[in-house]
């Protein structure tokens, strides 16, 4: 019998739930991924902030602006992250929904530091497009889950 007693191995109630199982542990790993880098990509984007603001003219309007945008980026990866992962344990569409809805925040403001910043520099613009890629599966990934929740 599969797990559950749903039927015998092999059917499709077996494939279907082994189908759930697949695409929840690929949130919980696709999570801790994006966990690991946004700590790369914050600490790394607040020195290169730190040096343009030392190596250019860099006005201190905007300067205060693009840091507040890192912290507030910052408090929601984490609050995104961490309703991802309740929602991915508990099996519960409501925080993975409150997740992709931050993902969609946290993707707009990678898109703000990719293209509009006041100093773009390459190392910004590879550490963003590598972040919104992430943030495009991931949110790829919820609508799934989700979707297999609801089913």
């Amino acid at each position: 019998m599969a797990e559950g007693g749903a039927g015998p191995a092999g059917t499709a109630v077996d494939r279907a739930g082994g189908a759930a199982r697949w695409r929840r542990r690929g949130g919980e790993v696709l999570l801790c991924l994006s966990g690991a880098y946004c700590a790369l990509y914050l600490g790394a984007t607040l020195l290169m902030i730190t040096y343009k603001s030392q190596a250019f003219s860099y006005p201190l309007a905007h300067l205060l602006w693009d840091l507040a945008l890192l912290f507030l980026m910052g408090a929601l990866e984490a609050t995104r992250l961490y309703l991802g992962s309740k929602g991915n344990l508990t099996e519960a569409e409501a925080p993975l929904a409150a997740s992709l809805a931050l993902t969609a925040a946290t993707a707009l403001l990678a898109a703000y530091f990719l293209r509009w910043q006041t100093l773009v520099l390459w190392a910004d613009w590879g550490l963003s497009a590598v972040l919104l890629g992430l943030h495009g599966l991931e949110a790829a990934l919820q609508v799934m889950v989700i979707a297999t929740f609801l089913s």
